[in-house]
């Protein structure tokens, strides 16, 4: 007969994982903090997904509460990518209804409703810009007023049974706007609950979030024993600084890189990052594995040069949103215009016809040099502008008076170093 040592020491023998889930573990969670256990524990749920015949399911929720995805947005998706690469089950839940109540993480006031309209709408240019890196043919994509809409008096009730207001006032948004005697509305409460029973509904075995959506991801964690489900996992990754390299990324500090830019201001603004965001955002934002990004890392602490590190990223990142042929171009401009110091030819930039007496400011932002006429005359204010080479200082500057003067060329209009555009006189 055995010792009860020996018995129990069998007993209590972890589950052997397969080797490749414990590398795919190893490469998931790099840049990620992953609730419980780190890599073993993600390995370890997703042996038990395998061992019960079906794929492991990790979830995102996302509210469409706007029209533009940047690389902020896009570092949960590029994290979704590695788990659709490895054969998992991505889930992408559209919050048709949560985004109607407003997700109070972060914020000091209540966000203002959404109509069902103005969600839907959203959401369609959402899933246009995660098609740029997910496979959407492979995403299952659900909405959550699914499973929200029907909820009954009597399932809301169960379901705020099992939180404690004295937990719910712990998160971070609802602690300071009551330290500040500012509003807290009841609703708003709700939010947390709802998304934590989203994981209910579809089962999730891990959701992603970025770092401020801790308490929410963790509520779900919590809410799905209560229904016989295994806790899922909660995976965290940070907020991207943006191009000033100090705030998050968002087009309200328009420190942002657009999913849609054009190629030429996406690869502008990939070289205006700090140098020591360099590894950050090839961690983040583009598709190289945990080894090329090591010795990157490696190159640049051994005294490599952050510009030849910047041409890279740049690169790397435009491949993903508009193909190699655009970064091979845009790379080739920048060593043209940086490197060599010349200017594109006329047939390498877009003309653009200007009507006599129009002043510069107008022109700068009629030929998208400028995205409108304050930032167009803030440009010009601080010498960023030249016509031909010569900088002009006064935003209402007018180029030429009369369509009859002269022949029918004007000349190169730029701003910065990087944004041309060759002028042509309209005819009046």
């Amino acid at each position: 007969m055995q010792s009860k040592t020996t018995e129990s020491s069998t007993e209590s023998a972890p589950k052997e994982i397969d080797r490749d889930l414990i590398e795919q573990a190893k490469e998931l969670v790099r840049g990620a903090e992953v609730l419980p256990d780190g890599a073993e524990g993600l390995a370890r749920k997703m042996q038990d997904a395998r061992d019960a015949g079906r794929l492991f399911r990790a979830k995102l929720g996302i509210d469409p509460t706007a029209t533009d995805l940047h690389l902020g947005h896009a570092v949960l998706f590029r994290k979704l990518k590695r788990f659709q690469e490895f054969g998992h089950q991505v889930v992408l839940i559209i919050g048709g209804f949560t985004a109607q109540i407003g997700d109070p993480s972060g914020r000091s006031a209540t966000r203002p409703p959404l109509t069902e309209a103005d969600v839907a709408a959203n959401a369609q240019t959402y899933l246009d810009q995660i098609g740029l890196i997910l496979d959407l043919k492979k995403v299952e994509v659900r909405n959550n007023v699914e499973w929200l809409k029907p909820l009954g008096l009597h399932d809301l009730l169960r379901l705020a049974s099992y939180v404690t207001i004295n937990r719910l006032i712990t998160k971070e948004a609802f602690g300071e706007r009551l330290d500040k005697q500012l509003p807290v509305f009841f609703h708003e409460l709700f939010y947390p609950l709802l998304q934590g029973y989203d994981s209910v509904a579809i089962k999730a075995d891990i959701e992603l979030g970025g770092t401020d959506q801790r308490f929410n991801i963790l509520q779900g964690r919590e809410l799905q024993p209560y229904y016989g489900q295994e806790a899922q996992m909660a995976m965290l990754l940070p907020l991207l600084e943006g191009t000033d390299g100090v705030k998050k990324m968002s087009k309200s500090f328009n420190n942002y890189i657009g999913l849609r830019e054009p190629a030429s201001d996406m690869f502008g603004k990939c070289m205006r990052i700090p140098d020591d965001l360099i590894v950050k955002y090839f961690e983040y934002a583009t598709d190289l594995v945990g080894a090329d990004i090591d010795a990157i890392k490696t190159s640049i602490a051994g005294g490599g040069n952050p510009k030849d590190a910047k041409l890279r990223l740049a690169s790397e990142v435009l491949k993903q949103y508009w193909g190699e042929d655009a970064a091979k171009h845009e790379l080739d401009q920048w060593d043209k215009v940086h490197s060599q110091k010349q200017l594109p030819t006329k047939e390498e930039m877009q003309s653009f016809a200007v009507q006599p007496g129009t002043q510069l400011f107008r022109i700068l932002a009629e030929s998208g040099l400028a995205a409108s006429s304050s930032e167009a005359k803030r440009l010009v204010k601080e010498n960023a502008v030249k016509f031909e080479g010569e900088v002009i200082s006064d935003p209402n500057h007018v180029l030429y008076e009369a369509a009859s003067d002269g022949g029918a060329d004007l000349g190169v209009l730029q701003v910065s170093r990087r944004k041309f555009v060759f002028l042509v006189k309209g005819q009046g």
